[in-house]
């Protein structure tokens, strides 16, 4: 197992004296076991999750996150940090400890003249979107919008975007730190260079993220997207298919195949409701015109049991999946990169995902390549650049009780789909119980001791260890 579901009796990691006088230096809010807030305030994405920390400390600023860091390293407390919630393996949340929860820290501010936008880690990708579209303009984010941008970014982060414009963390310009000495740093090519290279792709291992500076790039706000869905019985035709599409494809299309479950949904026929269905989702970020004729050979491909591409917002297409896979239900996952897409990895793919067995289960194959090979592999802790697709399992359930059954499922899978596999993975994919070869594969063995050194300087205590965690070596 995973979690423990047991709420303790008592909680009593730190003393009520203690954080009345903390409550006393911070506009926040600060959250104990038997405040009636407490509860929600502690649920993230992934309902596998169910931890109870001493106290919750709801954040307003870059001060009272400072003030909470101080706090936790005079008391010894385990930390863990609160953006958007989302990441699958938990971090957000720890038993007894403090977590110190960013997502009442929501400012946006979009400069459309010098093309950049500064955020707060409280935001998630809707948010942004929401507001660069008013200017035509857009950052390469995720593809579900209620995803937190703090943790897609120190992760990486791809999306619809990446192809045309990189990873996320490429397009992040400076950053502002609170590190684990309470010390208020900036990092950018010019200031803490060192710092910038690793937050852009090793997640919080070395500090909490407070504001985030990102470079934005012109984009209409309609963009050609949707989804093309294919019987089961023709996915081995369709990857094929869709491997030499994909071959061609311009910088402007993003894709991904998917398999899940067919819903109850009026435009699909009765007989394959509740069945495994395959599609091909995409979205092309240029002129719609343009994107038909791109778009027209895949269209043209078999016979579709649907096919719902046409122009949409690029809002609109930001939150097309945002209810696959909601809050609260039990979630696990596993991600590899393929190097290329052989017919042997094809076959593996098709026969696991057939046997898919929830609703809330997505296997998801993202095409990658395009311009996050415009930098190189060195640039920045983010990896792998020279992968050409992404497979992420991502298994999700809605009763405790099948928590053994499905996480073998996933852990079957992903067995299968290794030896075709490279030796890398997508650290935001990652999954509670991955050891530290995992981590290390996430950025190679060149990076990782890069990494650690930048930990052993900013972090040498481990403070910040509820990450896929970059261990000190001193």
């Amino acid at each position: 197992m995973l979690n423990v579901k047991t709420a303790p009796d008592t909680i009593e990691a730190i003393s009520d004296d203690v954080l009345d006088d903390f409550e006393k230096k911070i506009r926040g809010d600060v959250l104990r076991p038997d405040d009636e807030r407490y509860d929600e305030a502690r649920k993230i994405w992934n309902g596998m999750f169910d931890k109870y920390p001493a106290a919750i400390v709801q954040c307003q600023n870059t001060a009272d996150v400072v003030t909470a860091v101080n706090l936790a390293r005079e008391h010894d407390l385990l930390v863990s940090v609160r953006g958007g919630g989302h990441n699958v393996a938990g971090h957000a949340v720890c038993d007894d400890g403090l977590m110190i929860d960013l997502s009442q820290m929501k400012g946006i501010h979009v400069n459309p003249h010098s093309r950049t936008a500064r955020v707060q880690p409280g935001v998630d990708l809707g948010d942004l979107d929401s507001e660069t579209q008013l200017f035509d303009l857009a950052t390469p984010t995720g593809i579900v919008s209620e995803t937190g941008l703090a943790g897609l970014t120190l992760g990486g982060g791809f999306g619809w975007l990446t192809r045309k414009y990189g990873f996320t963390a490429d397009n992040l310009l400076s950053a502002e730190v609170v590190t684990a000495d309470g010390s208020v740093v900036q990092a950018s090519e010019e200031d803490n260079a060192d710092l910038f290279w690793g937050i852009r792709g090793a997640g919080g291992n070395f500090g909490i993220v407070t504001s985030f500076e990102y470079r934005l790039h012109p984009l209409d706000r309609t963009v050609l997207g949707g989804v093309l869905i294919h019987p089961m019985e023709r996915a081995t035709d369709l990857l094929r298919y869709y491997r030499e599409f994909t071959a061609r494809a311009p910088r402007e299309l993003g894709s991904l195949f998917v398999v899940r479950l067919a819903p109850p949904a009026p435009f699909l026929p009765e007989a394959v409701h509740g069945k495994p269905i395959c599609g091909i989702i995409v979205c092309y970020a240029g002129d719609v015109e343009d994107g038909e004729r791109v778009l027209q050979p895949l269209r043209d491909f078999g016979e579709p049991l649907a096919d719902k591409i046409g122009p949409k917002s690029y809002v609109a297409m930001q939150s097309m999946l945002d209810q696959g896979q909601t809050d609260g239900h039990q979630y696990y996952s596993k991600t590899e990169y393929l190097p290329q897409l052989r017919d042997e990895p094809i076959e593996t793919i098709v026969t696991y995902a057939a046997t898919i067995s929830s609703p809330i289960t997505r296997v998801v194959l993202m095409q990658h390549g395009g311009a996050v090979r415009d930098w190189n592999e060195m640039d920045a802790a983010v990896s792998h650049r020279d992968a050409e697709f992404v497979l992420a399992l991502n298994n999700g359930w809605s009763d405790p009780a099948d928590d053994e059954r499905q996480i073998q499922w996933t852990r079957d899978f992903w067995t299968a789909i290794r030896p075709f596999a490279t030796v890398g993975a997508y650290v935001n994919f990652l999954s509670a119980d991955e050891g530290q070869d995992r981590v290390r594969a996430a950025y190679g063995d060149e990076k990782y001791r890069r990494l650690v050194q930048l930990k052993n300087k900013y972090d040498p205590t481990n403070f910040f260890r509820l990450n896929q965690n970059i261990r000190p070596s001193v």
